[in-house]
């Protein structure tokens, strides 16, 4: 074959490859510009939707919702136990469990709406300052919440005389979305274990996680069982992703939109 002609096929199929990646780059950060805007005004089912037009054009979007849940072996627990850190160490912990949160979430196709970050003079100021990272499509959360359920109070016997409960409140959560919440609510601790090699345990996620599957009446068994998978699966996730992990640091340190740390977790994929 002439090389001569190969080099002068190629190149300008190369070039309108480069325009169409351009091209759909653009497509997607007018749109999520739009989202930022709805996010902002608490339009949340006209954001969702935006994510949805998004999802239904080609290389869009390839990230959110790409996560397949299998089960996996061979990886260790991702809980450590709690250390004394400078105010600095403990800034990046908080970053990085949020990250954690942010990108888990996104890749297993729940959307982030809102996120915060202490900066390292809260946490300089106050040590437990903490972060936080919002998402849409937990609702069954409101009524888990609701119902107050005392994780130190509810018994294995007071959930066998509440089959009934039981039943009628898992008929509320589907397996799906039950499985996105174990792996959201645990990517923090997971995304602390990949980087610093341990995790401090936030209280609240454990609470919140512990809440969900005693409100579900879940043996001990099948809550260790779950909780388990869950938390391999995540580090699996955020493992895989970490370039991704690292360019979300950065722009929520700087305190990014949500659709900017969304188009720059699309542009490492």
């Amino acid at each position: 074959m002439n090389l001569k002609r190969v080099r002068q096929v190629s190149v300008p199929v190369i070039q309108a490859f480069a325009c169409e990646k351009d091209s759909e780059a653009m497509r997607r950060r007018r749109v999520l510009r739009k989202f930022d805007k709805e996010l902002a005004n608490r339009n949340y089912k006209a954001a969702s939707s935006l994510l949805k037009q998004l999802q239904h054009m080609p290389r869009a979007l390839l990230g959110f919702g790409s996560a397949k849940l299998v089960l996996l072996s061979g990886m260790e627990d991702a809980m450590g136990s709690e250390t004394d850190n400078s105010p600095y160490e403990d800034h990046q912990m908080c970053l990085q469990h949020e990250v954690g949160h942010f990108l888990v979430g996104y890749l297993v196709g729940v959307l982030p709406r809102s996120y915060e970050v202490p900066s390292l003079q809260d946490i300089t100021q106050d040590k437990f300052a903490q972060g936080n990272v919002q998402f849409l499509g937990f609702e069954f959360l409101k009524e888990v919440q609701i119902v107050q359920v005392d994780i130190n109070t509810i018994s294995s016997k007071r959930c066998t005389q509440g089959k009934l409960k039981s039943k009628e409140n898992r008929a509320k959560i589907s397996s799906q979305t039950l499985n996105r919440f174990l792996c959201v609510i645990l990517g923090g601790l997971a995304a602390e274990h990949l980087v610093f090699g341990y995790s401090e345990l936030l209280h609240s996620d454990v609470q919140k996680l512990d809440r969900v599957l005693r409100w579900l009446c879940y043996n001990e068994n099948e809550a260790d069982s779950l909780v388990r998978w869950a938390i391999l699966t995540t580090l699996s996730l955020l493992s895989h992703h970490h370039e991704a992990r690292s360019r979300l640091a950065e722009a929520m340190t700087s305190r990014r939109s949500i659709g900017y740390c969304i188009d720059m977790i699309e542009n490492t994929l």
